[in-house]
């Protein structure tokens, strides 16, 4: 039996990149967020740490945000009231989510937007079904100080550009 002497084709460097998960927070999309809000207070003990217009952030205690709840859009049937996002907190510094970005846009993953939340950044992106989920950096690790930053800014997303880092 002859051996082959080609070599095999080397995996592209994106192929090697997973993300490392450190915690998550999920937002759902909901009728009334300030009626919710009082439900997640009463019935799970979360407590509110910002509120927007149509929103408001729930935590369970130590980070600023566990759960979002957001106004789904007028008009919503029961398939638009669900998951808006789940959010997955990297593990590493903004380096590590710029390499996660390059790695999204190379195996052509839809990203739909890129973010500051003032206490960390965001890359928001869509499975094959259209499920959104976030890679999460955070940049205020002091977690008292993050829940002051969020309130502050009433949990800010802020578009931002994000250069994609190769390896």
């Amino acid at each position: 039996m002859a051996e082959s002497t080609a070599a095999a084709p080397r995996p592209s460097p994106h192929a090697r990149r997973r993300p490392r998960i450190r915690r998550t927070h999920i937002a759902l999309f909901v009728r009334d967020p300030f009626a919710s809000c009082r439900w997640y207070e009463d019935v799970l003990g979360m407590q509110e740490t910002a509120r927007g217009a149509e929103w408001v952030f729930m935590s369970f205690g130590t980070k600023h945000h566990d759960i979002a709840l957001i106004r789904a859009p007028e008009p919503h049937d029961q398939g638009s009231i669900n998951l808006q996002h789940y959010g997955l907190e990297i593990e590493g510094d903004l380096d590590e989510l710029r390499r996660l970005y390059a790695m999204l846009l190379a195996r052509g993953v839809p990203v739909v937007k890129t973010t500051d939340h003032k206490v960390g950044i965001g890359v928001y992106f869509t499975d094959p079904d259209g499920h959104r989920f976030e890679f999460f950096c955070e940049t205020v690790h002091d977690d008292e100080e993050g829940k002051r930053i969020f309130h502050e800014h009433h949990a800010p997303s802020i578009p931002i550009d994000l250069e994609p880092l190769d390896d």
